[in-house]
């Protein structure tokens, strides 16, 4: 019997410019989510990976994960995975339109879709500051100092809690730009303090996180303090001690069936934190991409990625949905953003 050609996946790799030791373990999550949908008779064939590295933005260059993009595209990827990174997202959306090449990002921005670009949210730079504003609202905070990335992440995220502050009634007292990868801002915490608030708020990539959170320590503030999404970052043990205290916004729920009997099913292969939710919704989405593409070309699996619809998420709240849709490019259906709050090491659910 002949076997058929795989088909060959692309996963785009923006944080870094070469592979580390070992097999990634998005790599693991995305082939336990294909195997399943082969195991159903529903994949005809295999399904192979191709890797490419580019060390994009903030620490690298836009051309660097061009570059990368393009080495998928002329390796005969019919489907690519990437890149992470929001201002990356941004960079390559144009690309997926150019090749015709369906993508499917796990960045925070929602600019990064189109109709080649579709977008799994690992977190949102427009979603998380409406829940921050929410949150501190019902907190009491009336009056909030904000640190923000210098940046497109740090000036969206800014944008948005500005917008819901203003329908909720928070005012942002003041508010400071911070380098991305700054490793001080005591003078911009200090000016947000001088302006008397109740809260203050970090909003960014997270390589500042430990700046901003040294600042609020050797200054003594003990108040409300939250964070985006960049908290997630404290499932690094010595990133969890810098920002104790500080609420943030996370991607799982310790309530969501999906994602528990995920973990049961890993057993000791199970990593802390929203990644082995996220990797799986992503495996979910590439495979029943694959499976519904009307042909095995570059339209069909777009055909087929818009055709995914319903499917229970192990990100976010018990009842997140996944699935997409014509004109519909946002993956994550429902409550699919959580606040956490750092306590000694260990992430506990609000």
């Amino acid at each position: 019997m002949t076997t058929a050609a795989p088909i060959r996946v692309g996963i785009l790799h923006d944080m870094a410019d070469g592979p580390g030791e070992g097999r990634p373990p998005l790599t693991d999550l995305l082939t336990m989510a294909i195997d399943e949908v082969t195991a159903a008779g529903r994949l005809d064939r295999g399904v192979e990976f191709v890797d490419a590295y580019g060390l994009g933005l903030p620490a690298g260059t836009a051309a660097a994960v061009e570059q990368a993009y393009v080495r998928l595209v002329d390796d005969g990827a019919l489907l690519v995975v990437g890149p992470a990174i929001g201002d990356d997202a941004l960079v390559i959306t144009p690309l997926a339109e150019r090749f015709r090449m369906p993508t499917v990002n796990w960045a925070g921005t929602e600019r990064g879709r189109s109709d080649y670009m579709f977008h799994l949210q690992v977190g949102s730079h427009e979603d998380e500051s409406v829940l921050i504003a929410r949150y501190l609202r019902d907190t009491g905070a009336r009056r909030v100092g904000v640190v923000y990335d210098r940046s497109p992440i740090g000036r969206r995220h800014l944008h948005f809690l500005q917008l819901e502050a203003d329908i909720v009634g928070v005012h942002i007292a003041d508010a400071r730009p911070v380098a991305v990868m700054a490793d001080e801002a005591s003078s911009q915490f200090r000016d947000v303090l001088s302006a008397e608030v109740d809260a203050v708020v970090y909003l960014g990539l997270g390589l500042a996180a430990p700046a901003v959170a040294s600042a609020a320590v050797g200054q003594g503030w003990s108040g409300p303090r939250v964070m985006n999404g960049c908290g997630m970052r404290g499932f690094a043990p010595e990133m969890a001690q810098v920002i104790d205290g500080w609420v943030y916004v996370d991607m799982f729920s310790d309530a969501n069936r999906t994602l528990t009997d995920l973990r049961r099913r890993l057993g000791p292969e199970d990593r802390p934190g929203a990644g082995t939710a996220y990797g799986y919704d992503m495996g979910r989405l590439v495979a029943e991409g694959l499976a519904r593409a009307t042909e095995l070309t570059r339209d069909g699996v777009r055909d087929g990625l818009q055709a995914i619809k319903w499917l229970p998420a192990a990100q976010g709240h018990e009842g997140t949905l996944l699935g997409f849709g014509h004109f519909d490019r946002g993956a994550l259906h429902g409550r699919y953003l959580v606040l956490r709050r750092w306590d000694r090491g260990v992430s506990v659910e609000i």
